[in-house]
């Protein structure tokens, strides 16, 4: 019984760096240059149809890149998860707020998962196209291997979620990379 609460707490803690270890190794510092396109990574759209903190964080950030003049389109991704708009739907109200014309806007709005997110990008951008992808600090580490399997060049930007969101967020992040490592998908 003792061996068994041991592991447990071993495996808790084990879990519980990784999540911490994810965050804070996670790259903040927009990179310089351009890129065909600033992707942003879709998130969930409250039962009011905003967007959630994350996804707005993640619009914000996609917008200031674009309207830096970091690429000449804005990618913004993600179906309709419990509620709708579609998340690209919500992003762009954001994106449209700050400045950035409708006619530099993709909106991918048929994914359900980061997975997806690039795979759908890749077919209305080509996969010669080099992005940056815009998401949570905590989901670059996954986020610049799978759009690295679809586009040229894939860099990422991680935006901090609120507090709330972000310790659940990242403890689940391990979860799926080992789902993506076990798949080999990394």
């Amino acid at each position: 019984m003792r061996t068994t609460i041991n592991l447990l707490f071993a495996t808790l803690f084990i879990w519980l760096a990784a999540a911490l270890a994810l965050d804070l190794t996670a790259d903040r510092t927009p990179p310089q240059g351009t890129f065909g396109a600033v992707v942003v990574a879709g998130c969930r759209v409250m039962p009011s149809g905003a967007p959630s903190d994350c996804l707005r964080l993640r619009a914000e950030a996609g917008a200031r890149l674009f309207l830096e003049g970091h690429a000449d389109v804005l990618v913004l991704t993600g179906g309709v998860g419990n509620h709708p708009p579609s998340e690209a739907a919500a992003a762009a109200r954001v994106a449209r707020s700050m400045g950035v014309p409708e006619s530099a806007m993709i909106l991918e709005d048929r994914s359900t998962s980061t997975e997806e997110n690039a795979a759908f990008a890749a077919s209305r951008l080509g996969e010669q196209t080099s992005v940056l992808v815009v998401t949570d600090a905590w989901h670059t580490h996954r986020t610049e291997r799978v759009f690295g399997r679809y586009f040229a060049i894939a860099d990422t930007l991680g935006v901090d979620a609120t507090m709330r969101r972000r310790p659940r967020g990242a403890v689940r992040e391990v979860a799926a990379l080992i789902y993506y490592a076990l798949r080999g998908r990394l």
